[in-house]
């Protein structure tokens, strides 16, 4: 880990973030002295892009970012799919399944990340399975509250095309 970083304050990210209620403090403890550098964004740069292939995930500690769907022509605004706030996780489902980026990642004005490489993160399967088990549960429930969102997002649409845009009486 880098000389920079305090395992004290990226505990104390970890703990205030989302994740922190599924890892608890040793989780918390294990993964902050595994955090292997901070990354600063400047507005409108991209922490990825879309088919990146990458072998790390990120905790945001300060600042926004966006997930975004960028736009072919010149000119044109990517189009924002999911603003994220300090301590959301970024990219670990690429991390986990090792498939490139569906989305890209950019500033929504100056951001710092803290990066986790997965050469640090891996052998903890067999050193912390218990924290590895939590880290995963935490994946899995946001997934679930992204998948429920947008079902509920898409009855609600499709109510509205077929009430002729009235939706729900």
């Amino acid at each position: 880990m880098s000389d920079a970083l305090n395992t004290e304050d990226i505990k104390k990210l970890i703990l205030e973030a989302p994740i922190g209620e599924y890892i608890g403090d040793h989780g918390a403890q294990v993964l902050a002295e595994h955090a292997d550098c901070e990354i600063k964004i400047k507005d409108n740069d991209f922490l990825f892009h879309h088919g990146d292939l990458e072998n790390h995930f990120y905790i945001l500690s300060s600042g926004r970012l966006v997930y975004v769907k960028e736009r072919k022509k010149k000119g044109k605004e990517p189009h924002v799919l999911q603003i994220l706030s300090q301590g959301d996780l970024i990219a670990e489902l690429s991390f986990i399944d090792d498939t490139p980026h569906t989305t890209s990642c950019m500033a929504l004005g100056d951001a710092t990340v803290i990066c986790f490489k997965a050469e640090a993160i891996r052998p903890l399967i067999t050193k912390e399975p218990q924290f590895m088990f939590d880290f995963m549960r935490a994946v899995i429930k946001r997934v679930h509250r992204t998948v429920s969102r947008i079902s509920k997002q898409q009855m609600a649409l499709t109510d509205y095309i077929s009430t002729g845009g009235k939706g729900r009486s």
